[in-house]
């Protein structure tokens, strides 16, 4: 941890959390975009893409033509980070640049611009973890869960198993929510959802028409080229991003609401997000999404500014940032105790019951890093 920026004092570990515009003033310096940088880093990811998706053709050994279709979906993971940047107008000083890159980023991941806009930046940053509104992740509480059938509970215990969270996100964000979304799913209506749906439609007939044609063109089975060159990175893609969504917002000490009123005095824009670190080489090949507080607190910070904004934070913020260092062990202990969660009582329940951890604010502040690591 550093020294934080001349002239700012950090604040009491018993003090009281400032107003959230307070929060963005310490972070304002980190707002500075770049459009060479953002250009570059889009020409640069979607040229790796390319390569590997043509690897996936080009290499004779069919498990080396998967491992390249695997690498190939975290690179649509990449774009997507790019373009989640660019959607939220943190990407570079010109909107209409912003979008234009955005959709291009958004491409390979078959998400639809509009809809992501409107079902990430209005609904999930504007009422994270308020339950009825902020839809990702959001836990069932005991009595929604027993009146689900058999079957949905199933699938929901699949879901949050930690072996279930690229399933949820295909099914249940991309297919359900994005995907020509119908009204059930999102009540919101505009004429850009459908023709952004079609866009990555367009684009995802292209892809296939062309692995199907340079297969044939090159002897080769065409199952296996559309396996390893379409099927297999959408999928890896999908389990990437609903890993990552997983871990931002769903941890022990995590709360979720389901007043708006209590949500509101609780500062969610710092309480609800974990920053788990996972090492400098991973969260560079991941753009810097896992420094999530400080994207949360401010979306106009580009991702390559993020890893300073973070650091701002937690050094103006002492033990007031759930910190966790990242361990496969450390994933599947939140998976076994994050099932269900009761508002009331801010607390964390297995499917039976039970409660598992206790994520309420400590003495009316955000959790801290020390609540976090209890249990």
């Amino acid at each position: 941890m550093t020294a934080p920026a001349e002239g700012l004092t950090p604040i009491a570990p018993g003090a009281a959390l400032p107003h959230r515009k307070v929060l963005r003033t310490w972070i304002t310096p980190f707002t500075n975009k770049s459009t060479a940088r953002a250009i570059a880093l889009v020409v640069a990811d979607s040229a790796i893409w390319c390569a590997l998706i043509a690897a996936t053709l080009l290499l004779a050994s069919i498990w080396l033509k998967l491992l390249a279709g695997c690498v190939a979906g975290f690179w649509i993971g990449r774009l997507f980070i790019l373009g989640h940047d660019a959607c939220h107008q943190s990407f570079t000083p010109h909107r209409t640049l912003n979008k234009v890159l955005g959709r291009i980023a958004f491409m390979p991941s078959l998400t639809p611009y509009a809809v992501w806009e409107i079902g990430h930046n209005v609904v999930h940053h504007g009422q994270t973890n308020l339950k009825g509104f902020d839809t990702i992740w959001a836990p069932y509480n005991l009595a929604e869960y027993q009146a689900l059938s058999p079957w949905r509970q199933r699938v929901e215990r699949i879901y949050r198993s930690g072996w279930g969270v690229g399933l949820y996100y295909m099914i249940e964000m991309w297919w359900n929510k994005m995907y020509f979304p119908n009204p059930t799913h999102m009540p919101t209506r505009r004429r850009s959802f459908v023709h952004d749906s079609a866009l990555v439609s367009a684009f995802a007939i292209v892809w296939i028409a062309v692995l199907t044609a340079a297969a044939i063109a090159t002897h080769q089975s065409i199952a296996v080229s559309l396996l390893a060159g379409v099927v297999v990175p959408f999928l890896f893609w999908n389990s990437m991003i609903g890993f990552v969504v997983y871990l931002h917002h769903t941890h022990p000490s995590v709360t979720w609401y389901d007043n708006k009123s209590e949500w509101t005095r609780s500062q969610p824009f710092v309480s609800t997000t974990v920053h788990y670190r996972m090492g400098w080489t991973f969260d560079r090949l991941l753009h810097w999404i896992m420094e999530h507080t400080a994207h949360h607190v401010d979306m106009g910070i580009p991702l390559y500014n993020l890893q300073n904004a973070q650091l701002q934070l937690e050094t103006l913020l002492p033990e007031k940032i759930i910190i966790e260092d990242f361990s496969w062990r450390g994933f599947f202990a939140t998976a076994r105790k994050c099932k269900l969660y009761d508002c009331t009582d801010k607390c964390w329940l297995d499917f039976e019951g039970a409660k598992t951890a206790r994520s309420a604010p400590v003495n009316g502040l955000v959790v801290t890093q020390a609540a976090a690591t209890e249990g």
